[in-house]
Formats: C-alpha cells, structure tokens, sequence
C-alpha cells in the first residue's frame, strides 16, 4: 500500500485538485485498494472547508467529483505516515522541510519533477487568477499524476 499526501498551501485548490487527479488515474488503472491518497495545507486558512467552487466545477467536467473534499492543515504524524509528500510548490516545500523530522524529509518532492509535458517546476497558485488557471492546474496536475504512478510503478 503506497501513501500519498498532496500539499499546497491552504489545502482548497491545487492539492485537493492533484488528490481527486491521482485518485481517479488509479481508479482507471483498477489501483485503487494500493493506494491511500489525501491532501492538505501548510496553512490553516480553510480548515473544514470544500475546495473552491471552481476548483470543483473544472475538476467535475473532467469527470474527477472532488465534492466530498474537506480541507485540513499538515501535521507531524503525516512525515511518518505517508510514504511521498508531495508539495505544489517551492514555497510549500520549504514549510514542509522545516517541519518534517531529518529521517522523513527524502518523502518531501515536488509534483512537477513527476510531469513529461511541462518544463514548469511548480504547479502555479489559480485562486486569484481567472478560471484558465483552474484549467491549467489540471492540465499540469494531469500530466505529473500520470509520471507519480508511473514512478511509482517501476
């Protein structure tokens, strides 16, 4: 069973797309009882709450329903936890390498080092942007979810 845990920043935009992305891939690939897929945020902005209606509303016409989502913050039990902790950007990144313990951080990478289409090191915030930046998160999310199984798998 392979853990994966997706962060970004307030845990209702592209983390919580990137865990709908995955889980959908491994459900196409009749994966999905070898994975444990969750995401969450460095930040306690949104705690509780859905992913952003327009993160939900690009996610659904791609058939990915992340509806049931709720947002919640990293803890100190995640490093030992999971087995990748998957951070959306370098900012994150650095939040979650200070807090995770020396023997965990190897598990911290970023999601685009997973991606063949893009040259982009980080998947880019779309909250304050218009609704093409939804669709871009997903393309990119798409495209690096399909490299993270595809690691995973050799």
């Amino acid at each position: 069973m392979k853990k994966i845990l997706f962060v970004c920043m307030g845990n209702i935009c592209r983390s919580p797309t990137a865990e709908g992305v995955f889980r959908s891939l491994v459900a196409s690939q009749n994966l999905s009882g070898e994975f444990v897929i969750d995401s969450a945020g460095t930040h306690a902005f949104h705690i509780g709450n859905a992913p952003d209606p327009r993160a939900r509303q690009y996610a659904k016409q791609r058939g990915i329903n992340l509806d049931s989502l709720k947002a919640r913050q990293v803890c100190a039990q995640d490093f030992d936890e999971f087995d990748y902790v998957i951070a959306m950007d370098g900012y994150n990144r650095e939040l979650l390498l200070q807090h995770a313990p020396k023997a965990q951080q190897h598990k911290v990478v970023m999601m685009m080092q997973y991606a063949s289409t893009y040259s982009e090191t980080e998947v880019p915030d779309p909250y304050y942007g218009g609704d093409n930046g939804f669709e871009r998160v997903l393309d990119m999310l798409e495209d690096a979810a399909a490299g993270l199984l595809k690691q995973i798998e050799s």
